[in-house]
């Protein structure tokens, strides 16, 4: 029925064996779920937040149902390029291999560019467009030397597509997230890695509910078709998707999840 989210899907162990790290998978968004996801289909997961509180309760919980060994975590700042080697380190050390890299970490904010700051500008792309590459190409690096393959999906938005009043900075990084996504698809075919982006409309989480108007909210739900905003679960199912073999011919793709029409 219109409005109403279909039935969780259970897993089906797509990715038994594998070994994956998230970023921004703390709490109850996209990330959190992507993670969550992951452990239902059979791997082996990395979660890493900037926020390590909210990380140390997301890794007990998540330990707790699926065990501890399946289970890891790292604080990581994806400005940092220490930080982000760091993480994938610990993903290699503690599993042996590097599977899939889940990069959703990103950073938004509202502001009319006649009143936008520069910092509010770089902060918003050092995160979510700097981050994510700074996150592919240490990836790719690892996955190239392994010459074991590998996949990374990268979480774009469709304001990378489309207009949104007070989202220029975010709508830049993310239309970068996925031209970086296509440019490096084309380099990474030749060590048998893929790279693919999602790019949902609107996904509801308890962050996006304190950034976001409630005006705007019902804006953007009344332009979904089926009456409703996503799930963060059904993100995580197209994520996962992308991940497993059943996406094996496809790179340099970006999913639209989204039932939004103009």
């Amino acid at each position: 029925m219109t409005g109403t989210p279909p039935p969780y899907v259970p897993g089906h162990g797509l990715l038994a064996g594998r070994t994956a790290v998230v970023t921004a998978a703390a709490g109850a968004g996209i990330g959190g779920a992507t993670a969550r996801r992951l452990l239902e289909e059979g791997a082996r997961v990395v979660l890493s937040d900037a926020h390590a509180r909210r990380l140390k309760e997301s890794e007990a919980a998540l330990a707790a149902e699926f065990g501890a060994d399946r289970v890891a975590s790292l604080p990581c700042d994806v400005t940092d390029e220490t930080q982000v080697a760091a993480l994938l380190d610990l993903a290699e050390e503690r599993h042996g291999r590097l599977d899939i890299v889940v990069n959703n970490a990103g950073l938004g904010g509202t502001a009319d560019l006649v009143d936008m700051t520069d910092e509010q500008w770089d902060k918003v792309l050092d995160v979510t467009l700097n981050g994510t590459f700074r996150c592919t190409r240490a990836a790719l690096r690892r996955m190239k030397a392994a010459g074991a393959g590998g996949v990374l999906v990268n979480n774009a938005s469709v304001v990378g597509w489309r207009a949104q009043k007070g989202q220029a900075h975010y709508a830049a990084a993310k239309a970068g997230v996925m031209a970086l996504t296509r440019c490096a698809a084309l380099e990474a075919a030749a060590y048998g890695v893929r790279v693919n982006a999602v790019s949902p409309s609107l996904a509801m989480h308890p962050h996006l509910v304190k950034v976001t108007t409630p005006e705007l909210l019902e804006e953007l739900t009344s332009r979904e078709a089926f009456g409703r905003y996503a799930e963060p679960w059904e993100v995580a199912n197209v994520i996962v998707f992308l991940a497993s073999g059943y996406a094996s011919y496809l790179t340099g793709e970006v999913l639209s999840v989204s039932s939004q029409h103009p």
